[in-house]
């Protein structure tokens, strides 16, 4: 593949992923999708050209996110998990058998999950006023629920990655030829 068409690829993923970031701020309830969804892209990229090209394009709309989105919360969530997981996902399974690697990716899962909550309350002042409902424990309860909902994410971005090698793989490429 030409530089110009990897360089032309970058930027339209993340010119793409940066106005999903933006309607974070519009629709309120997709704070985790949307940088999900974004996270995803990055799978073509990792698929196409390589985790080097991926990691630029993180990178770029990681600081887009956290310098212009108005949601922070959601640049939080893409720029310590959504974006870079993906990207590393294709690795991991590379190289550990099927238990091991469950325990690796709940474990990059929940020290994402809690450097994001440390940063996003103490760095950036995101308030979590809803998190008062259960006490002292809702940072527990909310982990404790949120690793079945990773492990669901991480078993859908397995299928949209095989559909897309299945079916899209080849279209993508005689257009970027």
């Amino acid at each position: 593949m030409k530089q110009s068409v990897k360089t032309a690829l970058g930027g339209i993923i993340a010119a793409i992923s940066v106005a999903l970031m933006f309607c974070t701020s519009v629709i309120p309830f997709l704070t985790y999708a949307l940088p999900a969804v974004c996270g995803a892209l990055l799978t073509i990229i990792v698929i196409e050209i390589n985790r080097k090209w991926a990691f630029c394009v993180y990178a770029v709309v990681s600081i887009l996110s956290l310098l212009v989105v108005v949601d922070k919360e959601a640049a939080v969530m893409y720029t310590f998990f959504f974006g870079y997981y993906p990207i590393i996902k294709s690795l991991i399974e590379s190289k550990l058998p099927k238990i091991p690697e469950y325990i690796i990716k709940l474990l990059i899962f929940n020290a994402a999950v809690v450097s994001g909550y440390c940063v996003a309350t103490y760095v950036l002042g995101v308030s979590f006023d809803e998190m008062d409902d259960f006490g002292k424990y809702t940072s527990w309860i909310l982990l404790g629920v949120s690793n079945p909902v990773f492990i669901l994410y991480d078993i859908a971005l397995t299928r949209v990655i095989t559909l897309y090698i299945r079916r899209s793989e080849k279209l993508f490429k005689k257009l970027m030829r």
